[in-house]
């Protein structure tokens, strides 16, 4: 049977919509307020935040959000978990816990159902893991196979991690290393399989969230589709301050330089780059290391502004200046 990876154009997060096109369409949105809203909406659309947040009453407020995608690996059971891990990302990257999810599943008639009794499995082990309750869905066929999960959490409207609240002078933490994209790019290219890529993207943020609260830290977002750089680049600009970045404290997985040097950079990864490239003073700073720094994320890690424990500093906020991003 033909491999899952084969049966899409894309896979992961590197197949999402370009950024700059992203928000070209969501800017004619124009969007009317509800008539008589049970709660109070704290995080929308205006930032481009990792989900929505709506205050229900004092001390509690509900997170909300939807993420799916096309195979990034080829084994059902495996791509189940990433793409779950990658939803529930959405809730630790705002500082809350997930509470329930629903599967969202787009299948071919002509491709066997046990396959997608597997991705289903591998969704519903990380929801459990996660302590979250995984009821129903919604299923459509498709051309091409597509699993994720919309997920709603809880979190205290108090003590949120937004990408709007990022000040000069505090480090820049990110809790998982990079090279994503060109390893799974690799692996959809070759069938090489990388179990450490695999494992890095079914580990949730959950511990890494709770780090980020526990240590003050009221500045972050998770590390997805549009890479490092494009990440930074909306909290910087969402925040109004800049960035310093240090190339050679970012941690990269084993094998992506080498997969980067081959030629195994995702569309998406590039897209990045030139979305962000504007906004970057990036001086002796080669090309294959920005490309890497762009790297598309399937189920990365948090960037956190803030030091938690076993999270490399990787730079720092700092006043705004003529470029949003320096790279040294």
């Amino acid at each position: 049977m033909e491999r899952l990876t084969q049966l899409a154009a894309g896979g992961g997060c590197a197949c999402k919509i370009p950024a700059g096109e992203l928000e070209h369409v969501l800017a004619g949105l124009g969007l009317n307020p509800p008539a008589n809203p049970p709660g109070e909406l704290l995080v929308g659309l205006q930032t481009g935040d990792d989900a929505a947040v709506v205050r229900v009453q004092d001390g509690l407020a509900i997170v909300a959000t939807a993420d799916f995608f096309t195979p990034v690996v080829d084994n059902p059971y495996d791509w189940g978990r990433i793409a779950a891990a990658n939803a529930l990302s959405d809730v630790y990257a705002m500082g809350g816990r997930p509470l329930v999810a629903v599967n969202l599943l787009c299948w071919p008639t002509d491709l066997p159902y046990d396959i997608a009794t597997e991705v289903l499995r591998g969704g519903a082990d990380i929801a459990a893991q996660a302590g979250a309750h995984l009821a129903g869905g919604h299923s459509v066929t498709d051309t091409e196979p597509k699993y994720g999960m919309a997920v709603t959490g809880l979190a205290d409207p108090d003590h949120l991690l937004r990408n709007d609240t990022g000040r000069p002078g505090t480090p820049l933490s990110l809790t998982k290393p990079l090279g994503l994209g060109v390893l799974n790019n690799r692996h959809k290219a070759t069938g090489e399989i990388f179990p450490h890529a695999v494992q890095t993207m079914t580990a949730l943020n959950a511990e890494a969230s709770r780090a980020a609260i526990a240590a003050g830290a009221r500045c972050a977002t998770d590390v997805t589709g549009f890479g490092l750089l494009g990440h930074l680049y909306k909290l910087v600009r969402a925040s109004g301050v800049g960035a310093v970045l240090d190339a050679a404290a970012v941690p990269l997985l084993d094998g992506a330089r080498e997969a980067a040097r081959d030629g195994y950079v995702p569309g998406g990864s590039r897209r990045n780059l030139d979305w962000v490239r504007p906004h970057l003073t990036a001086t002796g700073i080669d090309e294959q290391t920005l490309l890497l720094l762009a790297d598309a994320q399937t189920s990365g890690g948090l960037l956190v502004a803030g030091e938690i424990p076993g999270a490399p500093v990787i730079g720092e906020l700092v006043e705004a200046g003529d470029a949003a991003i320096v790279i040294r």
